[in-house]
Formats: C-alpha cells, structure tokens, sequence
C-alpha cells in the first residue's frame, strides 16, 4: 500500500539536497539510499543520499543536480510502498483510517474520516458531517476502538463536542 511518508521542504545547500517533513515512525527504513518514493503528480524519485542535519532529513535524489530542481518539488508529499500485513493487532497507519465511518457508541453515524490532523499536544480525526467538519481528539477516553478491516471507528465523545456539526 502507498502511504505518505513525507513532504519535501526547501532546498538545502546549492546541489540538490532538500529538507525533508518526516511524516513516518521509521525513517531510517523509508529513507535509505536506493528507495523509491512517489510524489503526489505519479513522479518516481530514487533517494541517492541521506544524512541527518541538526534533526533535520536531508535527501538528495538521482538526476536532482540543483537547487532549482528541488524548490519546483517543494511542498509535495512523497509516498513510499509499506507493507500493512506485518503491523501487530490493534495498530495501524493513520492514513488506513481515511474514509472510515465514525460512529458512537448506540451505532449512530457521526460522519467519515476526511483526514488526520497532527498537533504537537495531540492528533485529531477530521471527520465530515453533513457538510461540516468536525474534529475528535485521538485519545484513549473519546476513541473506543478503531477497526480497520471494517473501516469503522468506535467513539464515546463529551458533551458538547459534536455541536458544531448538528
């Protein structure tokens, strides 16, 4: 499956390097030199260098000389192939969760996961309702389980917080 693993950032230096926006638990993995990742126009790239600068991911990539090269690529997402069969019971990556019905606890369709917002304190489920959005914290005591083979998410909300939506 093609998940997002990233975003491609400004260049870095004058030979092509960019700073990447690591958007993956392992990127030591999705990043080594020799990988494939696509970007959101289908385009291939093929990672011909990888260093770490100040936390920084800097990437550069075969037939990427300049940092002209670069600055036209900035701000895509890059995908890479990831295997979802080898995650363990009860985990998943966020973008599996696009699409699923969020429901509450009586069965009650609340609306459909738009996408995942990520926040320094804490990630939230955008989900559409009617038109509107409206936006779930992820955390334990709101989210009651989240069942990715059946594309549904189980939610038990306080009051108050899908008023935005009715």
């Amino acid at each position: 499956m093609q998940l997002v693993v990233g975003r491609i950032g400004r260049a870095h230096g004058v030979l092509g390097e960019a700073t990447i926006e690591v958007r993956t638990d392992d990127a030591d993995l999705r990043f080594a030199v020799g990988n494939k990742l696509t970007l959101d126009n289908g385009r291939n790239l093929i990672i011909k260098s990888a260093r770490w600068h100040n936390q920084v991911l800097l990437l550069t990539f075969e037939g990427i000389t300049d940092r002209n090269q670069i600055e036209e690529l900035r701000d895509q997402l890059i995908s890479a192939e990831v295997d979802t069969e080898d995650t363990a019971p009860g985990e998943y990556h966020y973008q599996q969760l696009i699409g699923s019905q969020v429901l509450l606890t009586t069965g009650e369709l609340i609306g459909v996961v738009s996408e995942i917002v990520k926040l320094p304190g804490q990630d939230l489920l955008s989900v559409s309702r009617d038109g509107k959005e409206v936006l779930i914290p992820m955390v334990k005591p709101i989210i009651i389980s989240i069942d990715v083979t059946k594309r549904e998410i189980i939610i038990d909300p306080p009051k108050g917080l899908l008023d935005v939506a009715l």
